[in-house]
């Protein structure tokens, strides 16, 4: 039996520190929004990644796919949503198999409302202590760490079995 390839100390602290940010950051977010608008940090994103596509709309398993969410949990959340009136769903126009989410005008005020305060809380919680280069060290690190989870994606189904 191999022996286990243990962390190295290096690897241990930065290991410890990006699964601290990734706990907090999210958290402290959710906190601010939730104090905001009474949304979580993930109703926001849905709003933002709608706020950003043209015509304000995108299928839903496009919105599914920019916010890293299943389908399920996107649908639970816009079903939240459509009741406070910022998104609604209806049959796509060019196929009746698709959903598309649409962003109303009360979701897109919303959005710009909210967006001034997040992105000074993102600002502060996250650039404020990184110069240039660790910005772009941040995005290079975290474009690499994101593509070994979607390689192991494609191996194992959102349940954890292989497909």
């Amino acid at each position: 039996m191999a022996s286990p390839r243990w962390l190295t100390p290096d690897e241990r602290r930065a290991w410890l520190a990006l699964y601290a940010v990734s706990t907090l950051l999210p958290g402290t977010l959710d906190a601010h929004l939730f104090r905001e608008a009474r949304i979580t940090l993930f109703d926001y994103h849905v709003l933002a990644m709608l706020s950003e596509s043209e015509d304000l709309s995108l299928p839903m398993s496009e919105l599914a796919a920019r916010s890293n969410a299943s389908l399920s949990r996107l649908s639970h959340v816009a079903k939240k949503l459509e009741a406070r009136g910022w998104l609604s769903r209806s049959p796509s126009t060019y196929d009746g198999r698709v959903t598309t989410a649409v962003l109303t005008g009360e979701g897109m005020d919303a959005v710009q409302r909210l967006a001034v305060e997040h992105v000074d809380k993102v600002r502060e919680l996250v650039f404020e202590s990184l110069d240039r280069r660790d910005t772009a060290d941040l995005e290079r690190v975290g474009r690499k760490i994101l593509a070994a989870i979607q390689a192991d994606h494609w191996i194992l189904g959102e349940d954890g079995r292989t497909e």
